[in-house]
């Protein structure tokens, strides 16, 4: 989707993971993760913020986030850094992407087109969180995971 360099560190379990994710949970500096809707696209997650939209403070202009992924079970399976690519309107990437997530956002009120519209005139973040770090899964995640 993009002309740089896919630099993602992964692994089976996370591109599974990614394959099936619909939530996940973002932590961006440090502070609280968020539950985000999400849809995979290319071994990435892609979530939309913003006004009318789902809150992620700092994700909209962060560079790095720490992803949590769940089971079927609800517990975490796998966690990992992301490298954060804000895709903008007007370019390539966004007219790919936008309408692939504008499609699955549930409970949307009108057509897609009328929601990318939206997103881009309002400044809605739509990101793209890639793998680019050593992934913590099983025994190495937290006792609380």
């Amino acid at each position: 989707m993009s002309d740089e360099v896919d630099e993602r560190i992964t692994t089976p379990l996370v591109d599974e993971a990614v394959k099936k994710a619909a939530v996940a949970w973002v932590s961006v500096d440090g502070g609280p993760a968020y539950g985000l809707w999400c849809l995979p696209l290319d071994g990435a997650l892609l979530v939309v913020t913003g006004p009318g939209e789902q809150s992620a403070p700092g994700l909209a202009d962060a560079a790095a986030a720490e992803v949590i992924l769940r089971g079927d079970h609800g517990g975490r399976i796998v966690s990992w850094p992301a490298r954060v690519t804000r895709l903008r309107p007007g370019t390539e990437e966004w007219e790919a992407a936008a309408p692939l997530v504008a499609a699955k956002r549930l409970n949307a009120s009108g057509p897609t087109a009328d929601l990318v519209t939206r997103w881009a005139e309002q400044g809605c973040a739509l990101n793209r969180l890639a793998p680019a770090g050593t992934p913590l899964a099983g025994a190495d995640l937290p006792a609380d995971a």
